[in-house]
């Protein structure tokens, strides 16, 4: 077996590990500076970007949406389950998820939550499952015993693969028989040329690139499966947000304003922003994906959370045995309290 794959075993094994940290490591974060008493409040936010593209906090601050509030950048984040566990233990002031790996830290006792979402699936960017044009498999049973590339495990598209095969009929038995196997995204497209695995998931660029070439087909896409919907969100630790709520409420409302932007504003207009936030930056970056850039996916207006973002995780993670059954309740794993956006 090629060496990008990883056993689900070992991987699930590291994602756990990766969430797996304490109340008391949280607690001693060094990013929490200010609050009551102290006479100020945090006023720039530590975070953590993307190579060669354009975050929705990066985006409002260009677009003079945070008010006062500036932003830091420490660095690059390799993972949603890595950003938000930074957040969590006081690097950075903020990180952005799948919210079944929030889910996953608020279950370790870590007092986090989430403030607006980040991120989604929607008609122009979403996450596909995808075959060669001539693969037999046309249905959740023909992936019986075939091997289904993805960036991560314990994530949003195994969460996605395993309510497929559930939506299809299958066993757990049976789905248990799907092998999730982890492939670094930019070797995805070839692994499944190659016929290394038999499904391979695409997003963004990697996804239109493929297209693109041809002999490829989708079996679903997550957006084809739930409907549009948000599916990570940012998170703060429950700490800052006391101490710091004027903060909170800028970044917040900032950040939904972003939204809002993007998706009001030609698409165009918004690649064209974005090449120019990347170049004035100086971080010696690519811009030539961005002009594949469709939408952040958010589903609601100005990116204010609901339950049904979180209960769809809380069952799914439950039904693995992951999180005890009723430990946790979607209501209180995010506010909208800072999110001056979208009401009504």
């Amino acid at each position: 077996m090629p060496a990008a794959f990883t056993s689900t075993t070992t991987s699930r094994r590291q994602f756990l590990a990766l969430l797996g940290i304490s109340a008391a490591a949280v607690s001693c974060g060094t990013a929490t500076a200010g609050g009551p008493g102290s006479g100020k409040q945090v006023t720039t936010l530590k975070y953590q970007g993307a190579v060669g593209a354009v975050t929705l906090p990066e985006l409002a601050a260009d677009l003079g949406f945070l008010g006062g509030v500036g932003l830091e950048w420490v660095g690059n984040t390799i993972s949603g389950p890595q950003d938000i566990q930074s957040a969590a233990t006081g690097q950075t002031h903020f990180g952005s998820a799948f919210n079944g790996a929030v889910i996953k830290l608020a279950s370790t006792k870590a007092p986090i939550k989430a403030v607006i979402s980040s991120y989604g699936s929607d008609q122009h960017s979403y996450g596909g499952y995808y075959v060669l044009e001539d693969s037999p498999i046309r249905s959740a049973r023909d992936l019986i015993g075939k091997k289904v590339g993805m960036n991560t495990l314990g994530a949003h598209y195994q969460a996605l693969l395993d309510i497929y095969l559930s939506r299809g009929g299958l066993s757990k038995a049976d789905a248990g028989k799907v092998e999730p196997l982890v492939v670094p995204p930019v070797n995805t497209e070839q692994s499944l040329r190659q016929k290394q695995i038999e499904v391979g998931v695409l997003t963004g660029v990697l996804r239109d690139k493929a297209l693109a070439v041809g002999g490829i087909r989708p079996l679903f896409t997550d957006v084809e499966l739930l409907g549009p919907f948000s599916a990570g969100t940012y998170i703060m630790t429950e700490r800052f947000i006391k101490q710091n709520p004027d903060t909170v409420r800028a970044f917040v409302t900032g950040v939904g304003k972003a939204i809002d932007w993007s998706r009001s504003t030609p698409r165009e207009e918004v690649i064209a922003r974005m090449t120019e936030i990347v170049k004035k930056r100086g971080r010696n970056e690519d811009t030539a994906t961005l002009q594949y850039w469709h939408s952040y996916g958010v589903a609601e207006a100005g990116g204010r959370i609901s339950d049904k973002e979180f209960q769809l995780w809380l069952d799914w993670l439950g039904e693995r045995g992951e999180i005890k059954p009723g430990q946790l309740k979607a209501a209180d794993l995010y506010t909208n309290e800072f999110n001056g956006n979208g009401k009504g």
